[in-house]
């Protein structure tokens, strides 16, 4: 949610590729997702780029206005053994520090985000001389598999996954780094009491609470190309102990859904500390691959209905007076993908971004006599899909910008064009084409320190403005 106001959709101002060398399926997809830019406040764009068929990765500032080159630099970042391509995230903490992830565990910090020069700095969360000692050993097995998340005093966490013996004894666990560097951590299978937990959940970005003091993030269970399941988890933020958690339950089937590391759903924390996660059901496609959005209170206890769709979506938080015709009693509501894929199961391929209003509830669409979070506004893909009578190109975004300011929420569609959904007059306003479009994985959409939009397609960072 952007406390700064978006500028219309009026061109496009730069873009910059964030793959040199995209790898497509047969039938043209594009099944990799991409690390979100970020922005500081002096309006230098920070891009993750991949370099290769299936890995490197460096980092690059562009000033955010024109996009010229300010500096770049390559990190030694591996990615972690997966099947779809995993994002490459990078940071901005609230003190200005920049943060990217590089092989063996390694935090990259460069320490001045907008300035043309600056080395990056190695932060080893189980300790530098450890890892000097021996760094082939942990550069081929410790892998950081989430994005990274800070607190506002520039603690760190994140997720890392171990495939093999190191010397340091690592396992697959949850890390904390302070800003001085030192670090400390605890396995997935011990913050979760279960032996059968495998890793933290591919690109589930921890989660904190609204007073610092918790960490949320998914665990789950089995390699990338089985049926995987698992936990949340809430963890002290400054120790690391297991404060709650709870098993990931399909409320349709009431057996364990799918953690699946082909997503990036991410807990979503609610300004009364709700905790918000999506899930993938039990037996695909029972609910037609949708998934579910799933809600807790700040110890995980079930709380009020799921949402109807949570597949590899991190819904955004927004004020409930951003759409004015709301008559319900909460204060905040949920914007995200609402896709009902055609072919899958009983979906009809009329694919939707919604407003969901957490506190509420309505019949679920798909499966009869289940109840489910209530939709506020809904807005259909505007480009019919295959020579389809009905069906619509779908959403394809994990994430999609709000604009408070102007009422309004930004996202990407996978027929090439970038949109503004009015939430006043529920239209889609405005739209920018990127590109003819194409089938691919979910990406981010941001707007900038000066009200510029950004927005990925094709293996490419756009930047929209006014003119």
């Amino acid at each position: 949610m952007s406390a700064i106001a978006s500028q219309d959709l009026g061109r496009i101002a730069w873009s910059s590729p964030v793959d040199l060398a995209p790898q497509y399926t047969p039938s043209g997809a594009l099944l990799t997702h991409y690390g979100s830019p970020v922005v500081t406040t002096h309006n230098t764009v920070v891009i993750p780029v991949k370099t290769g068929a299936t890995g490197g990765y460096r980092v690059e500032g562009r000033d955010g206005t024109t996009g010229a080159l300010l500096w770049s630099a390559t990190t030694d970042y591996v990615t972690p053994p997966r099947n779809w391509l995993p994002p490459y995230n990078v940071l901005l903490t609230q003190q200005g520090r920049l943060y990217a992830p590089g092989a063996g565990g390694k935090l990259l910090m460069r320490a001045d985000a907008d300035a043309a020069s600056g080395a990056l700095a190695a932060h080893i969360f189980y300790g530098a001389a450890t890892y000097n000692a021996n760094p082939a050993a942990f550069d081929g097995s410790v892998f950081i598999n989430t994005p990274i998340t800070a607190d506002a005093n520039g603690n760190l966490f994140f997720g890392f996954h171990v495939t093999g013996t190191n010397p340091a004894n690592l396992v697959s666990g949850i890390a904390r780094v302070s800003p001085d560097g030192t670090g400390i951590w605890v396995s997935a299978a011990t913050a979760a009491s279960d032996a059968s937990v495998q890793k933290p959940a591919m690109n589930c970005a921890p989660a904190l609470s609204i007073d610092g003091n918790t960490v949320y993030i998914a665990v789950n269970r089995g390699a990338t190309t089985a049926t995987q399941t698992g936990f949340l988890l809430a963890l002290d933020s400054t120790t690391l102990a297991t404060r709650a958690k709870v098993a990931l339950v399909d409320p349709n089937q009431k057996t364990l859904a799918r953690i699946s590391d082909d997503g990036t759903a991410s807990p979503v924390i609610g300004p009364d500390g709700r905790v918000f996660y999506g899930v993938l059901e039990t037996q695909f496609p029972t609910h037609n691959a949708r998934g579910w959005l799933l809600q807790f209170d700040a110890l995980l206890n079930p709380v009020g209905v799921p949402g109807s769709f949570g597949w590899d979506v991190s819904p955004s938080v927004i004020p409930a007076a951003m759409v004015p015709s709301y008559t319900g009693t909460s204060t905040y509501l949920l914007a995200q993908k609402y896709n009902n894929y055609a072919g899958v199961g009983t979906g009809d391929g009329l694919n939707r971004i919604a407003v969901l209003d957490p506190k509420a509830s309505q019949a679920d669409p798909i499966v009869a006599g289940l109840q489910v979070m209530r939709e506020v506004l809904t807005i259909l893909g505007p480009t019919l899909d295959g020579g389809s009578p009905t069906a619509r190109r779908e959403w394809c975004i994990n994430t999609m910008a709000a604009d408070p300011q102007r009422k309004s929420i930004l996202a990407n569609n996978e027929d090439g064009v970038l949109y503004r959904w009015d939430l006043v007059t529920n239209t889609l306003s405005q739209g920018v084409r990127l590109n003819t479009g194409l089938g691919q994985a979910y990406t981010p959409t941001l707007i900038g320190a000066d009200g510029a939009v950004y927005a990925i397609s094709n293996a490419t960072l756009y930047s929209i403005r006014a003119s």
